[in-house]
C-alpha cells in the first residue's frame, strides 16, 4: 500500500515570494489561501517563537482545501532547555493553545533541538513521556529533529520508535556534520530538505527533484510522508514544492 506524501514549504509569509511564488498584486492576507493551493502541506514556522489564539487556529484551517495539512513546529520554550524531562509546563502551554481547532489538518508537530544539544538517554525518554498520544480527539504525531552527531545511535532509533516517534530526516549541505537519520520509527516519516540553489529556478535540479520524488516514494510504503523545501536559497523553495508535487503525479 502507498500512503499519501505531502510535499511543501515552512511559513507563508515571505516578502521575496512576492512576485515570484505569489501574483503580483495579491494581498498579503490572500497567500496562505494561495499557497494552500499550489501545495499539499505547510509547516508553521512561528509557533517556534510564540504562541497563538484559536482563533488564528480556526482562521488557518478554513483558509485551506479539506485535504491540506499543517505541521507544527514546537516552541522552543520545549526544547531549548538543560533538562528536557522538566519540559511538562511548557509543552502543556504549547499544546493548549489551539492547534487542535485544525482537525484533522493538524499533521506532525516537529520537537526541533539545537546543535548543542546531545543524546541522553534517561533524560530524552523523560522527555517523550511529556508528549501525548492524543488532545482533544485529535491524534497528535511527533517528529523529533535533532541536530548533534550523538544521536546516530542505535540506543536512539529505538527509543523513538518505543514512543511512535518520527525521526526527522534533514538534508543541509551546509551543515554536514547534522546526522542524516533515516530509520522507520513511526508509521509517517518527516524530511526537512535544505539543499535550494538560487541558480536553479526550481531550487534543484530535475534530476535531484527525481531522486527525492523516488526517496519519498519508498518512505510512503510505510506510511504518510510530510516533505518540506526549507532554507536554502528560500526564494526557490515554493517552485521546488510544486516540482515534487508534478513529479509524483
Amino acid at each position: 500500500m502507498t500512503h499519501s506524501i505531502y510535499a511543501g514549504i515552512g511559513g507563508w509569509t515571505y516578502e521575496p515570494w512576492r512576485g515570484v511564488f505569489y501574483p503580483e498584486g495579491l494581498t498579503q492576507k490572500r497567500e496562505l489561501e494561495f499557497a494552500s493551493r499550489a501545495l499539499t502541506s505547510i509547516e508553521i514556522n512561528g509557533t517556534y517563537y510564540s504562541g497563538f489564539k484559536i482563533d488564528t487556529w480556526m482562521k488557518w484551517r478554513d483558509e485551506t482545501p479539506e485535504d491540506f495539512v499543517f505541521s507544527v513546529k514546537a516552541s522552543r520554550f520545549c526544547t531549548n532547555r538543560k533538562v528536557l524531562a522538566e519540559a511538562g509546563e511548557s509543552v502543556g502551554r504549547f499544546l493548549d493553545q489551539g492547534l487542535t481547532a485544525l482537525g484533522p489538518k493538524l499533521g506532525p508537530i516537529n520537537w526541533q533541538f539545537m546543535a548543542t544539544k546531545k543524546f541522553d538517554p534517561v533524560d530524552f525518554e523523560g522527555f517523550l513521556k511529556l508528549l501525548p498520544a492524543e488532545k482533544d480527539g485529535v491524534r497528535l504525531r511527533h517528529a523529533l529533529e535533532v541536530r548533534s552527531p550523538t544521536f546516530e545511535t542505535q540506543a536512539f532509533y529505538d527509543l523513538a520508535a518505543k514512543y511512535g516517534a518520527a525521526i526527522v530526516y534533514a538534508v543541509d549541505d551546509e551543515s554536514p556534520t547534522w546526522p542524516r537519520i533515516d530509520q522507520p520509527t513511526a508509521d509517517f516519516t518527516y524530511a526537512r530538505l535544505m539543499s535550494s540553489r538560487e541558480d536553479e529556478p526550481t531550487g534543484m535540479t530535475s534530476a535531484e527533484l527525481d531522486a527525492v520524488a523516488d526517496q519519498t516514494k519508498v518512505w510512503a510504503k510505510r506510511g504518510d510522508v510530510f516533505a518540506y523545501f526549507i532554507s536554502g536559497a528560500k526564494v526557490r523553495n515554493p517552485a521546488a514544492a510544486q516540482a515534487l508535487i508534478e513529479k509524483l503525479k
